[in-house]
């Protein structure tokens, strides 16, 4: 009997040693479970200053490409242009965000997002101010080549960044945000034109307008971290960690890539299910913003062709129809979370192709039915303007987001570039008329492509929705 009392003595210490390890193991393994991902967290102030100087590229976009609009009736008559040259100087941009697109969204999978969200908003800038100079025409194509060159990168970059940062339930508003400050800058474009058209050289503080807000924008990006998951993927797991605690606060994980997983290059965007997310994607932006892109570069010319005034008249009236953009990307940040990415694109497009129909059949009506079309075209490409910017960034894998992103704008580009050179020159030949018809025709087949093509995202991780 004592030695069995012996025995017991023995053995109870390592079993209570034991069952002590075991209960620290299971409170350590529940600290790791409640720990937050990168999907659960709430916006904070620093994620909001993210987005806001992330946006600044979008509303750049937007007001230098609607302020050129307006310029152009005074830089016509200064430099004698014919109509192919207007043509060029408005496409100009667009060739160069053509360009901007793909080799900034390639650079910034490459050497990072902060770099070049800095670099391409210094070169902004610098392209600016030469255009005030221009003595040429050929001097202000070339400028404006190199404005929207730099233009174009920052959308990779740009979106990369708030996709990268911004939980699954903030995405849709985060990305809208971007949207609406397309629309806020040709806007806002559109006023400091009225306010400058009367000015001697006018044109000169038109151009010279944006390198105030560069500034701004320069001092605000200087303080924004590269992106966690970017970092995570080239193995700089330390410093990924350090920007997740300095962002998001202890409580907050990132996922670690799985080791033994093939890296993705740049070449499988090409290759099967990517492959047709990427025409899809291409198409469907160009069916979307080369009305648009026509609209703002030439919508003096427009609203003129529609009885609506020239010269100041004519710009008060493109700056409501601006203001239509804006307000419909607002509800629209919502509706994508509410009524989801496939439903609100495919009713948008319906009612975009309906106000276009109207303006193409009837551009003798009275004002007032004129204004409700242009309403309705613009109120609604609210959920398509978001989604240009949101999509390509829920459907690709962040080893390439931001060259798939590139690559997306890019392709649609080379439809703006063609509809921007040519709607003046299908404008002076056929009327406004059969122009909208045309414009019209491209929302339609943006329409039948969202309706056999379109995905569902919402509420998914963006491992989710980039997976095949």
């Amino acid at each position: 009997m004592e030695n069995v009392k012996k025995l017991t003595q023995v053995a109870s210490p390592p079993v209570a040693a034991d069952a002590k390890q075991i209960g620290e193991e299971v409170v350590d393994a529940t600290k790791r479970v409640v720990k937050k991902t990168l999907d659960d967290v709430s916006m904070t102030p620093f994620l909001r200053k993210i987005t806001f100087f992330a946006s600044g590229g979008a509303f750049l976009d937007g007001y230098v490409l609607s302020l050129i609009g307006v310029a152009l009736t005074q830089i016509v008559p200064a430099f004698s242009l014919s109509t192919e040259q207007s043509a060029l100087i408005g496409a100009s941009v667009l060739v160069g965000i053509f360009f901007g697109t793909i080799l900034g969204g390639y650079v910034t999978d490459r050497i990072g997002r902060r770099k070049m969200f800095i670099a391409d908003v210094v070169a902004i800038c610098l392209f600016s101010l030469w255009s005030v100079f221009a003595q040429a025409p050929w001097e202000l194509v070339a400028a404006r080549f190199f404005i929207g060159m730099f233009i174009g990168a920052d959308y990779p970059i740009a979106t990369s960044l708030i996709a990268e940062f911004a939980p699954k339930k903030s995405r849709s508003i985060n990305m809208g945000i971007v949207s609406a400050a397309w629309y806020l800058g040709a806007t806002v474009a559109a006023v400091v034109g009225y306010a400058l058209y009367s000015l001697d050289d006018g044109w000169k503080w038109m151009l010279a307008s944006p390198i105030p807000v560069c500034i701004f924008l320069l001092i605000g990006r200087s303080g924004v971290p590269e992106s966690p998951l970017w970092l995570i993927q080239k193995g700089r797991t330390e410093e990924a960690h350090a920007v997740m605690e300095r962002v998001y606060g202890m409580d907050v994980e990132i996922e670690q890539p799985d080791a033994g997983a093939k890296k993705m290059s740049v070449l499988q965007i090409f290759r099967g299910g990517y492959l047709k997310r990427i025409v899809f994607l291409g198409v469907l932006t160009l069916c979307q913003v080369a009305p648009m892109y026509a609209i703002y570069t030439f919508g003096p010319e427009i609203m003129t062709a529609f009885g609506l005034g020239a010269g100041h008249e004519a710009i008060l009236g493109e700056s409501v129809v601006s203001l239509f953009f804006l307000i419909g990307s607002i509800p629209a940040m919502f509706w994508l979370n509410s009524m989801g990415r496939r439903p609100l694109l495919i009713r948008s497009l319906a009612l975009m192709a309906v106000g276009l129909v109207i303006l193409g059949l009837f551009p003798d009506a009275p004002v007032f039915v004129v204004v409700i079309a242009f309403g309705l075209y613009a109120f609604f490409s609210g959920g398509p303007g978001i989604l240009q910017w949101l999509y390509p960034n829920e459907l690709f894998p962040t080893e390439v987001r931001a060259s798939a992103v590139g690559i997306a704008i890019a392709f649609s580009r080379i439809g703006t570039v063609v509809a921007t050179y040519g709607t003046p020159l299908f404008l002076s030949a056929f009327g406004v008329g059969p122009t909208m018809l045309v414009a019209a025709g491209l929302v339609v087949l943006g329409l039948v492509l969202s309706v056999l093509m379109a995905p569902e995202t919402r509420g998914k991780s963006l491992d989710e929705t980039s997976s095949l």
